[in-house]
């Protein structure tokens, strides 16, 4: 087995879905992003977003919750290749981050991931750098969020 079958490079994933409530949204963003439009649905009625909607942030840290539900479930092959199974470590960071439409009280998303391509690190021999797409889909099949993130995997 190949370390791009593996990693599924190239294969969009499903990870899961999830259905934002009133009651979510108002929590998380109380906690984390306490802007009107996020806490107060009669605020909310008046802005920009014309209804409650959950902070980007909120929509990021359900991809993060899924996609780590996925590897916990090791939805992808079993390794079979040669020396260890690969090993997931830490995420240097993500480019390019978009909110593209609000996530309303009562939408439900669905979260995606991509393996893009994967790189030796010259600085820690036995890693490879993982790049990644991240996507995020409201009912209607509209792209809500996207983001471009990487991983460090441990090969040897």
């Amino acid at each position: 087995m190949s370390l791009d079958a593996y990693l599924r490079i190239g294969e969009t994933i499903t990870l899961g879905t999830h259905r934002f409530t009133a009651e979510e949204i108002k929590a998380f963003a109380r906690a984390y992003d306490p802007q009107p439009f996020h806490t107060d649905e009669e605020a909310a009625r008046h802005s920009v977003f014309g209804r409650l909607c959950a902070s980007g942030w909120h929509s990021c840290a359900m991809w993060m919750k899924y996609n780590l539900e996925g590897m916990d479930r090791n939805d992808g092959p079993a390794w079979q290749g040669p020396g260890p199974q690969p090993e997931f470590g830490p995420s240097p960071g993500f480019s390019n981050l978009k909110w593209l439409k609000p996530v309303y009280a009562g939408d439900t998303i669905t979260f995606t991931r991509r393996a893009v391509e994967h790189r030796a690190l010259a600085t820690r021999p036995g890693w490879r750098l993982l790049s990644l797409r991240a996507e995020a889909f409201n009912g209607d099949g509209e792209r809500v969020l996207e983001f471009d993130n990487a991983v460090l995997v441990k090969v040897e």
